[in-house]
């Protein structure tokens, strides 16, 4: 790629990192923000992915942090019966979504997630999906930091051989002092480049943490310590309604879909058949992954099971410190990428808003990123430090994470078909159904799981 054809947040020289803006980051800019290289970039990515390749980009995509939440949502969700059954059952529409976006991309001819909502869908839905976007992954940076919070505690507490309440004793170990001291020195100054080329090697770290903190939960199950023993373990939920509170930790931990459509792209062969296979396979390592931390992560501690369940876990235990390393070390790094996404589909947003095109004034340019930067990271680190618990914060993007699994594929699909000018048989009917109730399923679990995530904040206050 010529340094010409280089776009906002994707140029060269400045603080000094490598041409590669990172998978993941392309993935998700706003090609408002970078339309000229598009058609260059994907026409390569066609002859470079495999299908195996394929396969490890959409689980790299899925598995992340959200790992930690799933043994508190199958004890949500009353029992491994009901948490793998309710897995299984979303499992359908997660690998249906990721073919109608595939489907909607090829009909609508455009790479990405946003684009080809605003292609199929019009300009007003395509707006809301970018909006969407941007709060989404504004949501999970702070989660992220809620996250480094976390296990900074118990670390810290192995190190100076201290408890709980004598860490938080001192103020250069509170909590809060090393949530800011962590964001300031290594955080922020990642978060301001305009490429993220060190975005490689947080992808080897993410796979090999989650892969660890199952391997971890999975042996200390069955050989436990002696100082854990299980509080009540349910076996069934205590309302039908009580099951939907899970739904949110599995939304967000499945949700590849905004990255999915330049996967799809990045294929030799980007097509309907080939790619069913892809996201087959790569949802079922993923649901081994998934099902095996929580199960065992819920086994382990029943309804005694934090809403991360490494704080779960004594604070001296070797291996599950090494869990608790690897996971600070895969936010610190994926915090950048995410905000590098959302500021991105931000730029688009006010680039299309003013009418303008990709900044010239390189000065110009600078300030405003900084501004984006700093404002983005000040707004995340407040939140974070205010909102100890990550179940909240989860509760409301997993419910955003089931509009890119359900409401924008359906409205898609809907659109699509409805577009055609074929006879409408038999099959196109079902079809159109079927985007209906996607919607439908959708629009229900954004509604109820944030309506309830609102109440309960609000109860919590009081």
């Amino acid at each position: 790629m010529s340094r010409k054809d280089m776009a906002v947040n994707s140029e060269v020289g400045d603080w000094g990192l490598s041409d590669n803006a990172g998978e993941r980051a392309w993935l998700l800019q706003s090609p408002s923000v970078d339309s000229a290289q598009a058609p260059e970039q994907t026409q390569q990515r066609r002859d470079g992915t495999s299908a195996v390749g394929a396969v490890f980009i959409v689980v790299n995509a899925a598995l992340g942090a959200g790992l930690l939440n799933f043994p508190a949502a199958f004890n949500m969700a009353g029992g491994v019966v009901s948490g793998v059954v309710l897995q299984m059952c979303m499992l359908i529409f997660i690998i249906s979504g990721l073919v109608i976006l595939a489907y909607s991309s090829l009909v609508s001819n455009e790479s990405t997630y946003q684009e080809v909502v605003r292609a199929v869908c019009g300009r007003v839905l395509g707006v809301v999906c970018e909006i969407a976007i941007a709060v989404y992954t504004f949501g999970t940076c702070i989660a992220f930091l809620i996250i480094i919070g976390d296990q900074l505690d118990k670390l810290i507490g192995v190190m100076n051989h201290e408890s709980e309440a004598g860490v938080h004793a001192h103020w250069y170990t509170d909590r809060k002092f090393t949530i800011s001291l962590t964001s300031f020195l290594i955080i922020l100054p990642l978060s301001i480049p305009k490429e993220i080329g060190f975005q490689k090697y947080a992808s080897a770290v993410s796979v090999i943490g989650t892969w660890y903190v199952t391997i971890v939960v999975i042996i200390k199950y069955i050989w436990p310590d002696k100082d854990i023993s299980p509080g009540y373990i349910p076996t069934r939920p205590a309302s039908w309604t009580a099951v939907f509170n899970a739904m949110p930790t599995i939304c967000f931990g499945f949700q590849c879909h905004v990255s999915s459509v330049p996967v799809f792209n990045s294929m030799k062969r980007s097509e309907i058949l080939p790619w069913g296979g892809v996201v087959t396979v790569g949802m079922i390592i993923c649901l081994f992954v998934y099902t095996g931390t929580g199960v065992c992560g819920f086994l382990s501690f029943g309804s005694n099971v934090s809403q991360d369940v490494l704080m779960s876990y004594p604070s001296d235990d070797i291996a599950v410190a090494i869990a608790r390393a690897f996971i600070v070390l895969c936010v610190v790094t994926s915090y950048p990428i995410l905000h590098f996404c959302g500021r991105a589909v931000l730029e688009g947003l006010w680039l299309r808003f003013r009418g303008e095109q990709v900044e010239v004034d390189v000065t110009k340019e600078r300030r405003r990123r900084l501004a984006q930067t700093i404002v983005w990271f000040c707004l995340t680190l407040l939140l974070a430090l205010f909102i100890p618990d990550i179940g909240r914060v989860i509760s409301l993007i997993g419910g955003l994470a089931a509009c890119f699994i359900f409401v924008f594929p359906g409205l898609c699909l809907i659109q699509a078909k409805l577009s055609e000018n074929d006879v409408r048989s038999a099959s196109w009917h079902w079809i159109v159904a079927y985007g209906v109730i996607m919607v439908t399923i959708g629009a229900f679990i954004f509604g109820q799981t944030t309506t309830n995530a609102i109440f309960h904040d609000i109860n919590n206050h009081d």
